[in-house]
C-alpha cells in the first residue's frame, strides 16, 4: 500500500472516516505513518470559519487530548482522527507552522526589546554584526547599570 502513504490519500481518508484505512498498511507502511501528521493537518482547513472553527476545537477535543499518552497505539489515534470529520465531504487541509521557540540568545533579547518594530532577520544581523561590548556600550548609553547588564547581556 505505499503508494497510497502520501498525505493527500491519508487526509481523504481522514475525512471519509476510513476506520479500516490503517489495516490495509504494510508493516513498513504502519512504521512510515505519522498519525502526529494527522493531528497537524488535520486540524486546519480552508473553509468557512465556521468550519475552520469546528475541525480546530474537534481535533483538539478528539485527538489532540491524550494523544501522546496513546502513543504505543497507532491504530487507536488513528481512529480518534476518524472521529473529527462532519462527514461533509474532502477538505483542504493544510498546515500551519508551529511558533518559533524563544531565543537563549541574551543580544537578541536585548536587540528585540530595543527595536520591536525590526523583523527577525534583521535582528539576528545586528547581533552578528556587533560585538558584546558594542551591545554593553549600547546599554550604558541607555542608562544601565553595570548589574543590569551582566544579568541581561
Amino acid at each position: 500500500m505505499s503508494s497510497s502513504l502520501d498525505i493527500k490519500y491519508e487526509m481523504q481518508a481522514f475525512d471519509r472516516k476510513d476506520r479500516a484505512y490503517y489495516d490495509n498498511f504494510t508493516d513498513e507502511d504502519r512504521k512510515k505513518f505519522s498519525t502526529f501528521l494527522m493531528l497537524k493537518y488535520g486540524a486546519n482547513v480552508s473553509g468557512s470559519a465556521d468550519l475552520q472553527a469546528y475541525y480546530l476545537m474537534a481535533v483538539n477535543e478528539r485527538v489532540n487530548k491524550n494523544f501522546f499518552e496513546l502513543n504505543k497505539h497507532p491504530k487507536l489515534q488513528w481512529l480518534t482522527c476518524t472521529s473529527v470529520s462532519p462527514g461533509m465531504g474532502q477538505q483542504f487541509h493544510y498546515w500551519l507552522k508551529t511558533a518559533k521557540k524563544e531565543t537563549d540568545n541574551k543580544a537578541i533579547k536585548f536587540l528585540t526589546a530595543l527595536y520591536p518594530h525590526l523583523k527577525t532577520d534583521e535582528i539576528k544581523l545586528l547581533a552578528e554584526i556587533n560585538d558584546k561590548r558594542d551591545l554593553i556600550d549600547l546599554a550604558r548609553e541607555l542608562g544601565w547599570d553595570d548589574k543590569r547588564i551582566k544579568s541581561e547581556l
